[in-house]
């Protein structure tokens, strides 16, 4: 009998072809989640306010007591 060479492989090309998608998917998350991972940690430092760099500025002693002050009334 001739038949179709294939005919008994229903089941397993449609559990092949879930397991490229899913391998797929995967690659592009862990891609995505990358880059995103680079970016968020960029911008928490942006999400900090005004009076907070001016604290750590000060701390550092970038600017001087003078200069912080002004920046605080500024900010209030």
């Amino acid at each position: 009998m001739m038949g179709f060479p294939f005919a008994g492989m229903g089941i397993w090309m449609i559990f092949g072809s879930i397991l490229f998608i899913l391998f797929w998917g995967g690659i592009i998350w862990l891609i995505v989640w990358a880059v995103r991972k680079g970016t968020v940690q960029n911008s928490v430092s942006a999400n900090q306010n005004a009076l907070d760099v001016a604290r750590a500025r000060y701390a550092r002693g970038e600017i001087n007591s003078d200069q912080f002050a002004q920046i605080k009334k500024d900010l209030s």
